[in-house]
C-alpha cells in the first residue's frame, strides 16, 4: 500500500512541475517579432502639426530607458505642407554593428509611398535635415534591454509650404547647356531641380540615383587637420590673416574644364591658400603666397549630360577630384637691389 501511495505522489508531482513549466513557456517573450524589432502601430501617438514642435527619447538628453518602442505619426494640419524634421546636435544613440543599426535606433517613415526616408543610430553624426514628400511621417525609436547610450535623440519639426513646380514652356533637354546650367543653379535642393527636369517621373530619378551601380561609390570627403593653438596666440591671430588656407568657392565647369557637363552645386567650397605676406623676409619686392602641399580630394555631385542630340538628360552621381592646399608660404618672387 505505502509503494502504491509513492508512486501516486510521485505522479502527481511530475504533472504539477511539467504544467507549471508550461505556463512559464506562455509567458516568455514571443521571438516572433519584425524584422526590425519595431511593434505594430496601433499604439502609436498622432500629432496634428499646426505650429513648430518637438519628439524626443524619455530623459532626452540624459540616458533614455532600455526596452522601449515608441511610435510618432506627425500629420500636417493643412495637407498641403510638407514636414521638415531637424536633429538636435546632441544626438547619441547606440553604436551599429557592421554598419546596421539593429539594437537601439530612431527611424523615419514617409506615409506618402511607405518609404523609409532613414534609421540612424551611434554618436559619429548627427542625421541631416529631412523633408517629408507630403503632410505626414512616422517616427518610430527602439532601445533593446541592454545598454543604454547618452544623450538618445530629439527632433524638431516645422511646416514648409509644398513645392509645385510648373512645367518649362521649353523642355530642359532642348535648352542649351548655358542657358540649362544658368536654371539649375536656381535651385536649391537636389529634389527641386529633378522634379524641374522631370515633372512626371521625378521620385523614381531621385531614386535611381542612389541605386548601387558596378561603378565606384563615392569616396570619403577627408577633412584636413585643424592646426593645434600654440601658446603664442597673438602669433597665430596674426596666421588667421597671412598666407594660409582657407575656404574659396570654386565653378565646376571653370575648375574642370568641362563645357559638356552640368554639375549641381555647381561650386564647392575648396581650400586654397590666401591672405597678405605682410610678414614676408625683408628686402623682398614681389612677395607671394604659394602652396607648398597640395592634396587632391574627392566630392560627390550630381552630374547632367547629354548622351546624344533628342536624348533626355543622363543623370548620375559622380566623383570629382579637386586640388586643395595643405599648407601655404610667402615666398620671395623678386629682391630690390642694394
Amino acid at each position: 500500500m505505502s509503494l502504491s501511495l509513492a508512486l501516486l505522489l510521485i505522479s502527481a508531482l511530475n504533472f504539477r512541475h511539467h504544467g507549471s513549466e508550461a505556463q512559464i513557456n506562455k509567458f516568455q517573450p514571443s521571438s516572433n517579432k519584425e524584422p526590425n524589432g519595431v511593434h505594430d502601430h496601433q499604439h502609436e501617438k498622432i500629432i496634428t502639426i499646426s505650429e513648430d514642435g518637438f519628439v524626443q527619447s524619455p530623459r532626452f538628453p540624459q540616458s533614455y530607458p532600455r526596452d522601449v518602442v515608441l511610435v510618432w505619426r506627425l500629420i500636417a494640419a493643412d495637407e498641403n505642407m510638407q514636414i521638415q524634421l531637424t536633429f538636435d546636435e546632441r544626438f547619441g544613440l547606440e553604436e551599429p554593428e557592421n554598419g546596421l543599426c539593429k539594437f537601439d535606433f530612431v527611424e523615419i517613415e514617409d506615409l506618402s509611398d511607405g518609404t523609409i526616408i532613414g534609421r540612424w543610430c551611434g554618436t559619429n553624426e548627427v542625421p541631416g535635415m529631412q523633408i517629408s514628400k507630403a503632410n505626414q511621417v512616422r517616427i518610430r525609436f527602439r532601445s533593446d534591454e541592454y545598454l543604454a547610450s547618452k544623450p538618445g535623440f530629439c527632433i524638431y519639426y516645422s511646416l514648409l509650404e509644398t513645392a509645385h513646380f510648373e512645367s518649362p514652356t521649353i523642355a530642359p533637354p532642348s535648352l542649351s547647356l548655358d542657358s540649362l546650367n544658368e536654371a539649375v543653379s536656381g535651385f536649391d535642393t537636389v529634389e527641386e531641380l529633378i522634379k524641374y527636369l522631370e515633372p512626371e517621373r521625378w521620385q523614381l530619378d531621385l531614386e535611381d540615383l542612389y541605386k548601387p551601380t558596378w561603378q565606384m561609390l563615392g569616396k570619403a570627403f577627408v577633412h584636413g587637420r585643424k592646426s593645434r593653438v600654440d601658446l603664442n596666440l597673438l602669433k597665430e591671430e596674426v596666421k588667421l590673416y597671412s598666407c594660409t588656407p582657407r575656404n574659396t568657392s570654386v565653378s565646376l565647369r571653370e575648375e574642370l574644364k568641362r563645357t559638356d557637363t552640368i554639375y549641381w552645386p555647381g561650386c564647392l567650397l575648396v581650400k586654397r591658400c590666401g591672405g597678405n605676406c605682410a610678414c614676408c623676409s625683408l628686402g623682398c619686392q614681389d612677395c607671394q603666397c604659394i602652396p607648398i602641399k597640395v592634396s587632391k580630394k574627392y566630392h560627390e555631385v550630381l552630374q547632367l549630360r547629354y548622351r546624344s542630340p533628342g536624348k533626355p538628360l543622363q543623370k548620375s552621381l559622380a566623383d570629382v577630384g579637386l586640388e586643395h592646399h595643405e599648407e601655404c608660404s610667402c615666398v620671395c618672387k623678386g629682391k630690390t637691389g642694394g
